[in-house]
């Protein structure tokens, strides 16, 4: 299935909008890794293990938006936009969402 940030696919016509399909996911480090996060703060510089757990949350949420696209019969998934936001502290919720189109 094709994945797309634009809104239409090069070389293909869109011949049927199936609608909106998203993909969700709440992640959290364990305590170990948030102290970690926490001292690493106040020295400055990348907080790899978040880096680490929003890029899984990413592949995750991209996953669950192309399975919903499937069950619709969708041959593409134009217009995916990637949103986050903070739930709890250090938990963080990251959402795929797009539109799910028949390809001609």
């Amino acid at each position: 299935m094709l994945l797309s940030t634009i809104d239409h696919v090069p070389g293909k016509e869109i011949i049927q909008n199936l609608g909106m399909v998203t993909g969700s996911v709440v992640s959290s480090k364990h305590l170990g890794k948030d102290f970690m996060a926490g001292m690493k703060t106040i020295v400055g510089g990348e907080i790899k293990g978040y880096t680490e757990m929003l890029e899984d949350a990413r592949k995750i949420a991209l996953e669950r938006l192309q399975a919903q696209a499937a069950e619709m019969g969708a041959d593409a998934v134009v217009g995916i936009r990637l949103t986050s936001s903070s739930v709890m502290q250090s938990a963080a919720e990251v959402t795929a969402y797009g539109t799910a189109v028949k390809l001609g």
